[in-house]
């Protein structure tokens, strides 16, 4: 049996609205009554038998020399009073629209407006790279300005984002998905939503996670626009900025070894057993996006890595277009350099090796600065580290300079078990150096 749902339930919602009505009501009215007290000869003598009662009721309180005196005392009372109670109700009831509407902004309305008005007037910042890196980059730039363009690195040829291709012959999603959920402004149920990734147990949605899935959903949707498809998924999670791959085209990775091997694919690459000697996009006739183009050349500072210095960082430097755009840039350019080696990409690599890698596959100096960590993790969590055949970076910050850059260094990690950069640490240095420009 469907129960119908009471009067009294269908006007709740609307209770508080009521008697923030009711407070405007009657600060109208106190407006209207100090009016007719003041300007009784204009609006008549129809309120003079109102206005002589409020006379005699102020002069009883108050000593004054004539009615007249007494009227006009009364009347800014009743106006002041009126504004007052009126400007109460008034907000009183937007606080209520606006908690109605938006739940998490509750009573901090003005301070989240504030708040959105300073990032909104920050700085034009360009991230530019792949993997956990980048998304860890964004996590701190976001507290300073919602004018970020993240330029994504689109050749994961691996897991979800690998099948999607096969599937669905669409761009991979992966990195995009974790770029969106770094920027995002929403709940936290909504983001551990999209990073939700089904178990193995899952028949055909094994692998897959709930944000990728959501893209191809909304790449459908848009009629095969992947662009429009992340600002659709960026509206989703109300990220502060945008996000965008470096191409919309087709493109993977080929990379020659120093054995000689010639090796295809990002996935195949990391397993080759190998170090790289060069690296090339396949196709490399891509074209670059315009909306990063763009975005580089209008920026403020422009943040190459962290990352992944072969398959994440060099791939989105390769796009035609983008070293042009950078050499355009009178942005600062910043490159910061990983904390600790890859195996099978930047085994026994210092800072030094990991920009000239840079500057022999891009054939450019693209950068003014080198970002590298000289904190040092617990001798036990390096040995952790060495089992899986990762090292520290050695900090050679003398090469690095002799190579032509300057150096920001400093103590960039979070202080987890986990040897990775601290958002904040990083993101604020970065803004200090903007700030000193």
């Amino acid at each position: 049996m469907i129960r119908r749902p009471s009067l009294r339930k269908i006007l709740a919602p609307a209770a508080g609205l009521r008697k923030s009505g009711l407070v405007v009501f009657f600060g109208i009215a106190l407006l209207f009554f100090g009016f007719a007290l003041s300007f009784s000869g204009v609006i008549g003598p129809s309120l003079e038998s109102l206005r002589k009662w409020a006379v005699d009721l102020m002069g009883s309180f108050v000593p004054v020399d004539s009615k007249e005196s007494a009227a006009h005392l009364l009347a800014g009372a009743m106006l002041f009073m009126g504004l007052y109670v009126t400007f109460l109700g008034v907000r009183t009831a937007y606080r209520q629209i606006n908690e109605t509407i938006n739940p998490n902004l509750k009573s901090g309305v003005l301070n989240e407006f504030v708040r959105r008005k300073q990032l909104a007037e920050g700085p034009e910042i360009v991230a530019m790279g792949g993997g956990t890196g980048l998304s860890t980059l964004l996590r701190g730039l976001k507290q300073y300005s919602s004018n970020i363009t993240a330029v994504v690195t689109v050749t994961d040829d691996g897991g979800s984002s690998g099948k999607l291709i096969q599937e669905k012959g669409m761009i991979p999603p992966g990195d995009i998905r974790n770029c969106l959920v770094a920027l995002a402004d929403a709940e936290k149920a909504m983001t551990d939503l999209f990073q939700h990734r089904f178990k193995d147990d899952s028949g055909s949605l094994s692998g897959h996670s709930i944000g990728n899935l959501l893209l191809a959903a909304m790449l459908d949707q848009n009629k095969g626009d992947f662009e429009q498809a992340i600002q659709r998924a960026s509206e989703v999670l109300n990220i502060r900025g945008r996000v965008t791959p470096s191409t919309l085209d087709h493109v993977g990775l080929r990379a020659i070894l120093d054995d000689g091997r010639e090796v295809s694919g990002e996935t195949n690459i990391a397993n080759a057993g190998g170090k790289i000697n060069k690296i090339f996009l396949d196709p490399m006739d891509v074209l670059g996006n315009k909306m990063a183009i763009a975005a580089i050349i209008e920026a403020d500072i422009v943040v190459i890595g962290p990352g992944s210095v072969f398959t994440s960082v060099i791939p989105n430097l390769l796009v035609p277009g983008m070293v042009d755009a950078l050499r355009q840039s009178e942005a600062i350019k910043v490159y910061v350099c990983n904390i600790m080696t890859q195996p099978g990409e930047s085994e026994g690599f210092s800072a030094s090796q990991h920009v000239t890698a840079i500057l022999r596959s891009v054939e450019a100096r693209i950068f003014d600065y080198v970002m590298v960590n000289t904190g040092l993790p617990s001798e036990e969590t390096l040995a952790r580290y060495r089992e899986s055949g990762q090292h520290l970076v050695d900090a050679d910050i003398d090469l690095v300079r002799g190579l032509g850059y300057k150096v920001i260094t400093g103590d960039f990690m979070s202080s987890t078990d986990f040897v990775r950069h601290d958002p904040a640490r990083i993101a604020g240095r970065l803004m200090t150096l903007l700030e000193r420009r």
